[in-house]
Parts: C-alpha cells; structure tokens; sequence
C-alpha cells in the first residue's frame, strides 16, 4: 500500500526534515503529529497519507487504518527548474528550484 506525490514544489531537504519525524509511526500517530507540525512540508505529507490510506481500503478491503504504519518514507530530488537572476555588469546567477519525490509505503503492524 503505498502513494506517490511527484515533482512537488519544495526541496527535499525541507521535506526530510518533516519525513523523518513521521517514519516508523502508526497512522494515527503520524496524523496527529503532522496536524501539530508548523513545517510547511506537513500538510502535502498529510494529505499523502490520507492518500496511501485510501489505496490501503481500496486495495485490501479487510485492512483496519489502526493497524497501520509508516514502514517507508523516501523523498528523493525530483526535477530542477533552472531561472537566472540579473546581476552586476549583465551577468547572471542562476537559481536552482528544487523539487521533490516522496514515496510513502503503509503495511500492517504485526509483519
């Protein structure tokens, strides 16, 4: 049971700092922690969850969402958006905006 969130707009350094608070705790812990977190990482994260809880029900119909836990939370960098900043005498900077890939994997407490 898992859900993917693609090329979202945040680097994955942000991103971590929130998935590892969340990796390895049940559905309901991860909920409440996530709801509390003022990071602006958590709500996308949130709402990945609700995601791979709902493939969860889809997929299995028998599984209950308080045997559930995080058992993977990867983000991974995704695409960079390239832009360049005018500065002195014509030149450029460039401007690296990074995105992110996380993979969230749910599977039942007792295996």
């Amino acid at each position: 049971m898992r859900a993917v969130l693609k090329n979202f707009r945040q680097s994955p350094r942000k991103m971590r700092l929130v998935a590892d608070a969340v990796k390895g705790r049940t559905v309901g812990d991860a909920r409440a922690l996530l709801s509390a977190l003022p990071k602006a990482a958590a709500r996308p994260l949130a709402k990945l969850l609700e995601s791979a809880v709902g493939n969860a029900k889809e997929n299995q119909k028998a599984v209950e969402t308080d045997s559930l836990r995080v058992t993977e939370l990867r983000v991974d960098g995704g695409p960079v958006l390239k832009r360049f900043m005018p500065r002195a005498r014509g030149s450029g900077y460039r401007i690296r905006k990074r995105t992110s890939t996380i993979t969230l994997v749910l599977s039942e407490k007792n295996k």
